[in-house]
């Protein structure tokens, strides 16, 4: 499939780069980072003034009617950066839940940067199966009580709306079955018990203790969530996966400056011959990663149902694997030092490693990709 960007993504990829160089330094990275809310909200206003909030969405909501692609070419940027702020979470798969559904009120909301989202896609037993929803909802249509826990929310302690999945029909695991509910974060029976993960993301622990839901909370149609979930899901992993190369490209450029500068036996680093070697298989990992993510936003963008799942997951498998061992070398390339966070080579290893997991991990995507049958290409 021949791609190329337009000269409007082009121009949008040029101000996204431009952005992390000049204006999200390390020293800025780290300094929102261990801020009250782990991420900056000048820069979320910043974001919505560029335009950013609003680069998926459609223009009846106020966006500017792109998608996928142009998600993933300003989190490719982002990822060079180790942007802290919650873009997946709120526009990519938060906003893509919104707009699946129609709901132009909130999209207009959030392309105004006056909104954050987080989704409680997964469960403790659950693992990486988002049909696996012990979390339920019972009474009627229009009052209904949702009881249960999600596990490993990103972006919860500071979201002003949950979306749950919870059952409203049929067994634990059944895909059938389960509704997507839009809820106050700060809604009676919601519990939750922040923390910050190993990437210096935020993160909580969600109790939904027979938390109400009328029928303006359901998301989407009842009993029919999958229908909304999946599909998000696998434009995420897609846009993740465009971080992932961002992230492997800034672990590749650190390091190759790094065994230049450095030196050893009166010779810098980059002289000898085996880690040329390991620089050259670097490389050629995060170029792979970067053209299977770009891959996948394009069928994503193109509505390519199955193809496009399909092309998640490759990408995803890869992006896992090879990105774990980038920045395996990276670490070893730089030594000891490579393992302080002094260095900032640590904090990209530990988010490379982050995104290895998120949304399935190496093995979970290649049992995918081959469970969906190579006619779906």
């Amino acid at each position: 499939m021949p791609f190329a960007l337009t000269e409007e993504q082009k121009l949008l990829q040029e101000s996204a780069d431009r952005f992390v160089e000049r204006d999200y330094g390390f020293d800025v990275r780290t300094r929102l980072a261990g801020s009250e809310t782990g991420w900056g909200a000048e820069n979320w206003a910043r974001f919505a003034e560029l335009g950013w909030l609003g680069v998926p969405f459609p223009e009846a909501a106020g966006g500017h009617g792109g998608g996928p692609v142009e998600a993933g070419l300003i989190a490719e940027a982002l990822g060079k950066g180790l942007a802290v702020e919650p873009y997946l979470w709120t526009v990519v798969l938060g906003g893509g839940l919104l707009a699946r559904a129609g709901r132009t009120d909130l999209l207009e909301e959030l392309i105004a940067g006056k909104l954050q989202l987080a989704t409680g896609f997964a469960e403790p037993q659950g693992r990486y199966a988002l049909n696996d929803v012990a979390t339920t909802a019972e009474g009627s249509s229009g009052d209904r009580s949702i009881s249960g826990r999600k596990a490993v929310v990103f972006n919860a302690p500071s979201a002003d709306l949950l979306i749950v999945p919870a059952r409203t029909a049929g067994a634990r695991t059944d895909t059938r079955g389960i509704t997507l509910f839009l809820l106050p974060a700060d809604a009676d029976g919601v519990e939750l018990r922040p923390y910050s993960t190993m990437d210096d993301s935020r993160a909580a622990e969600v109790t939904l203790s027979g938390v109400r839901a009328g029928g303006d909370a359901v998301l989407g149609e009842i009993d029919d969530g999958m229908a909304l979930l999946e599909p998000a899901i696998d434009d995420a992993t897609a846009v993740l996966c465009c971080e992932a190369a961002g992230v492997m490209q800034a672990l590749v450029s650190q390091t190759q400056d790094y065994i230049k500068n450095r030196k050893q036996f009166g010779v810098p680093l980059s002289s000898f011959q085996v880690l040329q070697h390991r620089m050259a298989e670097m490389f050629i990992h995060k170029e792979q990663t970067q053209s299977m993510a770009y891959m996948a936003v394009v069928r994503a963008a193109a509505g390519d149902g199955r193809a496009a799942s399909r092309a998640a997951s490759a990408a995803k498998a890869y992006a896992s694997e090879k990105g774990k061992l980038v920045g395996q070398d990276a670490i070893q390339m730089h030594g000891g030092m490579g393992m302080t966070k002094e260095m900032p080579i640590s904090s990209f290893f530990k988010r490379i490693t982050m995104i290895g997991s998120l949304f399935g991990d190496a093995d979970h995507h290649l049992d995918r990709f081959a469970g969906m049958g190579a006619g779906a290409a």
